[in-house]
Order: structure tokens, then sequence, then C-alpha cells
């Protein structure tokens, strides 16, 4: 085996090594054992919420010991496949180079899972959409960025839970509001926090002019028992309403639409998603709280801004650009990464711009 390769091989070691500390695989084992202990209880589904809760957690601890365990394994075989691949000649030792490549990009992405410590990464997310300025565009590039993420969701496995969609006039979405239920999705998909521009050749204008359209992503985390939101009822008027949009003869056709003011903030949800004006109002509030819970953490962060004398982040700036026209590339603003298939991005591959992102803010938290 080359000495390049055995130094490679060491490095590959050593990162797998800190990665398997930090996730504590024995602890994971712990509590997967305590989690299938839990499963296999036969009261667990008089509450539903919480048996979710378990199998969700299970199903993420059991998926994250495979994926650890299969890397030292890789890495394990790799002095093998090399040894093997030395005595075949020919393409042996380009398919073992191949292996070793792949298996680099795998350790790095579970590196880039070490990196999510932060006080409400693991729950899960809650995302929020909104078309900006460039009119049937901006609508139709919202509603892109919804399925972008949707897609995402479904490749991993993640569960989705759309809360409200209201709809533009002539195609596209005003706004949209989504869970994407699996631990560590909101510590992952809080660096998409910020405005998304697309440029492209508008199919919307009948002489085929570029056009420059934008929409606000907001990422918040899913709000637990345990952090104390406290919404009085009389700070909230509820407002109910037909719903609008695609949907079946019940949704359409009952005043089942919730729509919830915060007076103190002026904070304003809605849900028009369920089938009763019940669920939607239970599903509105979980909205409410998670932009509560959010107004809190800006508070405190903008006194620790205040304390340290920094100017704070600009996570609200534009962070992400989606050219289609006149050359093909995404690229994000703040980490350089950038990709030249958008047609891939939109359908969902963006693990490399989400492990860019966290890596980015790392590294500001570090300085």
């Amino acid at each position: 085996m080359q000495p390049d390769v055995s130094a490679d091989l060491a490095e590959l070691d050593t990162t797998l090594t800190t990665v398997e500390r930090v996730l504590d695989v024995d602890e994971l084992r712990r509590r997967i054992d305590e989690l299938e202990h839990q499963a296999a209880d036969p009261d667990l589904w008089n509450n539903q919420d919480h048996a979710q809760q378990v199998t969700s957690q299970l199903s993420h601890a059991q998926a994250e010991l495979r994926r650890v365990e299969g890397l030292r394994q890789r890495l394990d075989e790799m002095p093998i496949l090399y040894e093997l691949a030395e005595d075949e000649g020919g393409d042996a030792v380009a398919d073992a180079d191949s292996e070793r490549a792949s298996l680099r990009e795998d350790i790095a992405a579970m590196e880039v899972k070490t990196m999510l410590s932060g006080e409400y990464d693991e729950r899960d997310a809650l995302v929020n959409i909104r078309s900006g300025a460039g009119g049937v565009d901006a609508a139709d590039w919202a509603e892109m960025l919804m399925r972008m993420y949707i897609r995402w969701a479904e490749k991993h496995g993640y569960g989705v839970e759309v809360y409200d969609t209201s709809y533009a006039e002539e195609a596209g979405i005003k706004s949209a509001t989504f869970a994407v239920k699996a631990p560590y999705t909101y510590g992952t998909l809080s660096v998409e926090m910020g405005t998304h521009r697309l440029v492209r050749i508008s199919p919307f204008d009948n002489q085929g002019r570029r056009q420059t359209s934008f929409a606000e992503v907001e990422v918040l985390p899913v709000v637990e028992t345990t952090d104390h939101i406290d919404v009085n009822e009389n700070d909230v008027r509820v407002d109910v309403y037909r719903s609008s949009g695609p949907g079946g003869q019940s949704v359409n056709t009952t005043d089942s639409a919730v729509r919830l003011t915060h007076i103190p903030t002026g904070i304003v949800v809605t849900c028009q998603n369920e089938k009763s004006q019940l669920q939607n109002k239970v599903s509105a509030m979980r909205v409410l709280q998670a932009k509560l819970l959010e107004v809190k953490r800006r508070e405190e962060r903008a006194e620790m801004d205040a304390l340290k004398g920094d100017g704070g982040s600009s996570w609200g700036n534009q962070m992400r650009s989606y050219v289609l026209h006149p050359y093909q590339m995404v690229k994000d603003l703040r980490t350089e990464y950038e990709v030249n298939n958008p047609s891939a991005v939109l359908d969902g591959d963006i693990d490399g711009f989400l492990e860019s992102g966290i890596r980015w803010r790392m590294r500001g938290e570090q300085n």
C-alpha cells in the first residue's frame, strides 16, 4: 500500500474515532435498548404523540448506529481492499481509490452531525416559506423551494406535516408552513434561514425575459412542553374562515381554517390544511408557540451580542443564488459552496449545502 494511501487512511481513522467518541456509541446502544423496551410496551399507543416520539427517536438512533458501524467496517476493510487490488492490478486500484474517496465523503458528512450541539438542534424543524419580490415568479419560486425541502425530507425518510399553504392567484404560493419530523432536523435546516434568489427565463412572461425572484425561508425549532412558552388566551384573537386552494369538499365548504393573532407581538399564524377547526387551531397554536420561542431567543441573542459588542448575525440577508439562465449554477453566498446542477438541487439534493453551512456556522461560533 502506497505511503500516501496509508497516511490518508490514518487520518480518516482519527476523524472517525472522534465521531465515535462524540456520538458515544456505547451510550447510543444503551439508548436504543431503552427505546426498544418502551416501544414494546402494549400501553405505548394510549398516548399517540408520545408513541410517535418514541418510535421516531428509536428509528433515528438505530439508523445513526448502523451508519457509524458501517463506516467503521468500511474503513477496517480498506487495507484488505488495497492488498487485493495490488495483486489484481488493472482497474482494481482505481476502484479502491474510488471507494476511499466515497468513504472520506461519508465520514465528513457524519462528522458534520457531531457539530449540531446547540440548545434546540436536536428538535424537529418548523419551516416557513414566504414569496418575496418578483410577483407571480416569486410565488412560483416559493412553491419550488417548498418542494425542494419536502423532497429532501422524503429522501431521508423524514416525516413532513403541512400546517398551512396560502396559494397565490395565478401560480405558486404566497406562503407555507410545514414541520419536518425527525431528530436534529432543526439543527440541520436552520442554516437555510434567509433569502433565496432565483434567476431564470420567466415561464410567465410571453416575451421570454429573464426574471429575478426572491423567497424568504424561516426555520424554527418545534416547541416542547419543557420550553415554558405560555400563551395567555386573552392575548390571542381567533378568526375562522373558509379554506382556499386545492382540497376535498369538506376542506373548502366549511369554516375550518383558523387565523391566530397574538396581540402583544402582532404575530399572525394561519392553519387550514386539516379538516376540522379544532385540529387547525391546535396546529396553529404550535406554530405560534414556535414563533414566540424564536422571539424570546432573538431577544436573548441581542442581549448577548450587545454584551459581546458585535453587530449580531446577518441571517436575514440573501444567502443563496439559484441561476438557471444564462448559465446553470447554485451558489451559497456565505460558504462559497456551489454546484452546476440546479435541477438536482431543486429535487432535494441539498446535503452538500447543509454540511458546508453547518461547518461555516461552527467556524463563526469559534471565532
